[in-house]
């Protein structure tokens, strides 16, 4: 398939594409080829997002305080919690090839080795085959470790009570 798929931010100009697409389109040429797809950034992260926590081992995604930030906006009426998706993911798209940086934290006693295999293997597998983009990179950090007491101290005994 020889469709041209581009971000949006990919730096392609309008009048170029409306020029490529002399003598390509028409009767002759295969359905698939008439016309660009452009692939927003945002889209590509949200699919890097979804995959990554796919992979059993990954507690969460996002680095310390955008992690804390994104739960307090979460707990906030009407504040948007849409973005919890693609916290702890950046992506660059380019017109063919994109790569991903993403941010964990995994849970304690995993091989954080095999979870990021993992990660980078669904990661790629994820965005090649919903985008048709080439990945070219994962990078992967690992912020923190999740410790099953982390929940019991965060939540605290007396949380969910009226004074």
């Amino acid at each position: 398939m020889t469709d041209n798929i581009t971000s949006v931010g990919g730096g392609s100009r309008p009048e170029a594409d409306v020029s490529a697409l002399k003598g390509r389109t028409g009767a002759g040429a295969p359905a698939e080829t008439r016309g660009r797809t452009t692939i927003a950034d945002g889209v590509v992260a949200k699919i890097a997002g979804m995959a990554a926590r796919e992979v059993p081992g990954i507690h969460s995604l996002g680095a310390g305080m955008a992690r804390a930030f994104g739960a307090m906006r979460e707990r906030v009426p009407g504040a948007g919690g849409g973005g919890a998706v693609t916290r702890g993911v950046k992506v660059e798209v380019g017109e063919r090839q994109a790569a991903v940086d993403l941010d964990v934290v995994v849970e304690y006693g995993v091989s954080i080795v095999d979870v990021a295999g993992g990660v980078r293997t669904n990661v790629i597998s994820a965005v090649e085959r919903m985008t048709g983009l080439e990945v070219v990179e994962v990078n992967i950090a690992v912020d923190d470790v999740h410790l099953p007491d982390d929940e019991e101290e965060q939540t605290g005994p007396d949380e969910g009570r009226v004074r």
